[in-house]
């Protein structure tokens, strides 16, 4: 009896944020099933400070210690360069690219009256510059490879978060970013699909550096022999399927990943409406805003919110 063929043999992937955490088990989730990996990392601290290849030639070093094929990149995605390295090392190396997978990031939580500019525009800067400019070259090279009449399976898997989905207390700068990851999620699935390109995002929860310290007690590991809930491999195999081939047909959506539960989340649709066909007056609109708001779904909560 001959052994499945893995999900990914053949295929090339590219992941941000490679280095620690969910990008580490993505990146060895995907060679484990036959793709060769391209590992980016800055070497960051939590907060962006710092830069070390370190974890990047780490994880590289695991995948071909287990008899993958994987090379380090160490630039920053978050710079027109830096991106498109990213993609030239994937061709450079393995003569194509199949998958990219945004995941890079950082934190730097304060609420907002205490959120100073810089921190704003750094968070902003690595989540979603850095999910749109290796998306935005990685794209122009499968657009002109469909042109060229070799229309790719590509796919793209982009890291949202709970925080974008639902906002989270003390962490405006993150969860305005992630939200606009969600929006360029749409938009790339929308204006890629003619060129063979499937663009999705994922919400993970999982223990990693910037949730074991901000939700330290439900990110606990459990005890000995327990099913370890918040481990970042949990989210990986999703990722592992919307990267490959098989998931032909998929695009445009926004999936939370947590333990072993899986969610297709669904975002604004319409809800209950009044038309007048005419002009409202305030307080017309505001006694049918109350209406309608009694008549809708109750919306969750805030993370964090108390």
């Amino acid at each position: 009896m001959t052994s499945p063929t893995p999900l990914c043999a053949g295929r090339v992937v590219a992941v941000t944020g490679a280095g620690r955490g969910l990008g580490r088990a993505h990146a060895l989730a995907f060679a484990a099933e036959g793709a060769k990996v391209v590992v980016n990392d800055l070497g960051v601290g939590l907060d962006g400070s710092g830069a070390g290849s370190g974890p990047a030639h780490q994880v590289v070093e695991e995948i071909r210690a287990a008899g993958g094929e994987a090379v380090a990149h160490g630039g920053d995605i978050a710079t027109a360069d830096g991106a498109a390295s990213l993609v030239a090392t994937a061709l450079d190396s393995f003569g194509r690219l199949d998958t990219l997978v945004n995941n890079a990031g950082f934190l730097r939580d304060r609420m907002l009256v205490n959120l100073d500019e810089d921190d704003w525009d750094a968070v902003m800067r690595v989540h979603l510059k850095g999910h749109f400019l290796p998306l935005k070259h990685a794209a122009a090279h499968w657009r002109a490879e469909a042109k060229a009449g070799r229309v790719p399976e590509a796919r793209v898997i982009n890291t949202s978060s709970g925080a974008g989905l639902l906002g989270s207390v003390g962490q405006g700068n993150y969860s305005a970013a992630k939200a606009g990851i969600v929006g360029l999620t749409l938009v790339a699935a929308a204006e890629m699909g003619r060129y063979g390109v499937q663009v999705n995002a994922i919400a993970p929860a999982a223990r990693t550096r910037m949730t074991e310290e901000t939700f330290a007690e439900t990110m606990a590991a459990p005890g000995e022999g327990g099913f370890d809930a918040m481990a970042p491999e949990n989210v990986s195999p999703l990722v592992v399927w919307l990267g490959s081939a098989a998931c032909a047909g998929v695009t445009g959506r926004v999936f939370e990943a947590e333990a072993g539960r899986i969610t297709v989340m669904e975002g604004w649709r319409p809800g209950p409406t009044a038309d007048k066909g005419a002009r409202w007056s305030p307080a017309e609109a505001g006694e049918t805003a109350v209406k309608l708001l009694a008549a809708s779904e109750t919306p969750q909560p805030v993370y964090g919110a108390r």
